[in-house]
């Protein structure tokens, strides 16, 4: 959730990059990850300047502008999402230790903090804010003034031992102006490689202005960084080493690219997005390979019983994913929220496949099950959009979105992308395990290298849908309805309009509206159905258009997504919005769309940040 930057330059060099400037276009680039507060720590003349302030990186530009820093050549910088105390200037970060001389930025929850707290409360430590953040700059700068002995690094190493929960620190200090030492534990935090310079990030999209080289690190690893090495060692104080890799996306790639919102130009993305995710599968005789499962043949042979786990818009996802995989593979799917997964008891064994899906690979509640699942002895396959995060290595395989980087906090081509990569990951296993003839596995793969264009189309013929939008903008409250793989697309209009417009909106499979949410409609009351194809060998397109029939019958406002050429709906609808043909079971890759139109223009005609929702983070990386 929180962004972190830290640089560290030549001191010679400081008129070229100096540490303000580093920090502060770094954290621009992490503003999609949500926050409500920003701030920055530099290091000069032998003491620690700090600026902070609640809102938007806006506000800390003109406290630093009414209140300049020092150049310097070193520092730290982040933007805050609340968990311990509220958002205001107080608990922002940096936070400082040993008398002001030390400053910590964090990412993550501290667990035992209130433990840790009192202790040093008992040797006569006193705190400003109410962050959990605080303590871990208090507990840091008393080692360095004690048993650390002036180290900053050992300093991080010993503080680090007593600390419970999911933590990224970042520390500098006065008395070593010359380093940022970092931490990691179940938190993201990645280095970048410069000359004469290097720097840290929650992602590469802190620094990929200025370096596409990049080291990530294993989990419990601690780095220190000066302007011309890198030293990783373990918690235990053993030396370590990190995986060197290059970033092979842009600073460009984060741009709007002539669009008002990110949003916008990732729903205009999504045919790329589904495109290069399908990109280069298969082999020249056609048959699905799947380079970068690392899982034995045989062993997904031996697969009784697949589990999904993610949250939010990626559990609907797997909820897509659920219909395709069983029908193609004959294999049970369970789709569970990632959350409530392992407190359960749930009953897995070394014959469960267990499949994450996240688009950071952050995703904490989803780490920690898919941790829980390893434990239980089954396969873990992750699929993912971000490249060497978490989730991914600390599972057995991998399946990579290539959707490119998703600034806006909601997400729209990486849904896509997961729905076309699961759909690829059900293709293999049914080739694998023979319940598909390899031309009937042809046919489907070449309906899904048709999706892209039919995506295209949908987005060149959005002017109704988003006059729509701004038509309804004063709604207060929208249904959704769907059946089959109509259902969770249902759920996820609903989530988007939720996230974006803040207004009450919910997905309901078609089937359960006469067990009592029907008890919902009146007069004027707007209802998007999601419509099957017709041409379905289930007999459910007529089932939904009865559904049509019975909200219309008590005063509802109906607003259909319907394939093209079927005529049945216009009679009971309100508004179409027409969709290509396609089997059914692909259809949510069209159906979502102008789903996603829609919540994005009824926002911007609210007048609310489409990119930045408030109260949410793209990337969720506490539990």
């Amino acid at each position: 959730m929180c962004g972190i930057v830290g640089y560290i330059g030549r001191p010679e060099k400081t008129s070229d990059h100096a540490a303000l400037d580093v920090l502060l276009e770094g954290l621009r680039r992490l503003e999609y990850r949500g926050y409500d507060s920003a701030g920055v720590a530099t290091v000069s003349a032998g003491s620690v300047e700090t600026r902070k302030k609640a809102g938007k990186l806006v506000n800390l530009e003109d406290e630093i502008a009414s209140s300049p820093v020092a150049e310097s050549p070193v520092g730290i910088g982040h933007t805050r999402w609340a968990t311990h105390g509220g958002p205001n200037d107080l608990n922002a970060h940096p936070h400082l230790g040993d008398d002001g001389k030390l400053a910590v930025i964090h990412n993550g929850i501290i667990e035992n903090f209130a433990e840790l707290k009192a202790g040093l409360t008992a040797e006569g430590i006193t705190f400003a804010s109410q962050t959990d953040t605080e303590v871990a700059a208090q507990l840091i700068g008393h080692h360095f003034a004690g048993d650390a002995a002036g180290d900053l690094t050992e300093a991080m190493r010993l503080a680090c031992g007593q600390l419970e929960g999911a933590f990224t620190l970042l520390a500098v200090h006065a008395d070593q102006p010359d380093r940022v030492v970092a931490a990691r534990r179940n938190s993201p935090l990645v280095v970048g490689l410069g000359e004469g310079e290097n720097f840290l990030g929650s992602d590469v999209s802190g620094f990929i202005d200025f370096t596409r080289e990049a080291v990530e690190l294993a989990q419990d690893q601690i780095v220190t960084i000066t302007s011309e090495q890198l030293d990783i060692i373990g918690f235990d104080g053993r030396p370590a080493e990190g995986r060197r890799f290059t970033v092979d996306w842009d600073a460009a790639a984060a741009e709007k690219g002539g669009y008002d919102t990110f949003m916008e130009k990732e729903i205009n993305e999504q045919p790329k997005a589904v495109e290069d995710t399908l990109l280069g599968r298969t082999d020249a005789d056609g048959r699905l390979v799947l380079d970068e499962l690392r899982i034995d043949a045989e062993d997904l042979k031996a697969v009784q019983k697949i589990i999904v786990l993610a949250c939010g818009t990626a559990a609907y996802a797997g909820t897509v994913a659920k219909y395709a995989i069983e029908h193609w593979t004959r294999v049970p799917v369970e789709v569970e929220l990632a959350h409530e997964f392992r407190y359960r008891d749930p009953i897995i064994d070394e014959t469960t496949l267990v499949v994450s899906i996240s688009q950071s690979g952050e995703t904490m509640d989803t780490l920690m099950a898919v941790r829980y699942a390893k434990e239980q002895g089954a396969k873990t396959l992750a699929i993912c959009n971000t490249n060497g995060s978490t989730i991914p290595r600390e599972s057995d395989a991998v399946l990579y979105l290539h959707a490119g980087p998703e600034i806006a906090v909601a997400s729209t081509k990486a849904f896509l992308a997961m729905i076309a990569a699961s759909y690829l990951l059900g293709l293999y296993l049914a080739q694998l395990r023979g319940q598909l003839f390899q031309g009937q596995i042809t046919d489907i793969l070449a309906d899904l290298h048709s999706i892209p264009a039919k995506i295209e189309q949908i987005l060149d013929d959005s002017g109704q849908i988003k006059q729509l939008a701004r038509d309804m903008a004063e709604t207060p409250s929208v249904l959704f309805l769907g059946r089959h793989v109509g259902y969770p697309v249902a759920m996820e209009g609903a989530l988007k309009l939720k996230e974006l417009a803040y207004i009450h909106a919910e997905g309901f499979a078609a089937g359960e509206l006469k067990h009592g949410p029907i008890a919902l409609i009146d007069e004027g009351q707007p209802v998007f159905v999601v419509v099957p194809s017709p041409r379905g060998r289930h007999s459910l397109h007529s089932k939904v258009v009865s559904n049509i029939q019975e909200v219309r019958a008590r005063g509802a406002k109906t607003i259909t997504v319907a394939e093209e050429g079927d005529a049945t709906v216009e009679d009971f609808s309100e508004s179409v919005f027409r969709v290509p043909e396609t089997q059914p079971l692909l259809m949510p890759l069209l159906t979502t769309v102008p789903l996603q139109i829609f919540a994005c223009a009824l926002a911007a005609e609210k007048g609310y940040d489409v990119d930045q929702p408030r109260n949410l983070a793209k990337s969720v990386t506490v539990e």
